[in-house]
């Protein structure tokens, strides 16, 4: 009897650990979608893949943990926005502006960063694999802080 409650407390254990945690303020994530303004919000941990928000003011937003894989950010403005272990692989930042952004383990493999400003950058552990970077401060060896 005693077995058998100690391996169903396990299981549930297990499973309540391994659901994911969900930060995101919903009303946030609606706002972005619908005006693609969203300075300041609480973006972190949303599921935002292959959104398409150009010219998207997401200044101080924070998008930590956040799965933004092949979303269309041409031309937003991510100032000072938190993008720490953010996924955007395979996204579309050409002419983004990205100055004092928090990129630290950002994954950015196959991305497109062209002409995106990164001055004040914190780029520490970024992926850049297979990406397209042409005109910005984003580089194997650094940032351009």
């Amino acid at each position: 009897m005693f077995a058998k409650v100690g391996i169903t407390l396990a299981c549930l254990a297990t499973v309540s650990f391994a659901a994911p945690i969900r930060a995101e303020n919903p009303q946030h994530v609606q706002r972005l979608i619908t005006t693609g303004e969203c300075s300041g919000c609480n973006l972190a941990g949303a599921n935002l893949k292959e959104i398409h928000v150009l010219g998207a003011d997401l200044r101080n937003a924070n998008l930590e943990g956040a799965n933004l894989t092949g979303a269309n950010l041409e031309g937003a403005d991510l100032t000072g926005a938190n993008l720490k272990n953010t996924n955007l692989t395979t996204a579309y930042l050409t002419n983004a502006t990205l100055d004092r952004a928090n990129l630290t383990n950002a994954n950015l493999s196959g991305a497109r960063l062209i002409n995106a400003e990164t001055v004040g950058a914190i780029l520490d552990g970024v992926n850049i694999q297979n990406a397209e970077v042409y005109g910005s401060g984003v580089a194997a060896g650094g940032d351009d802080r």
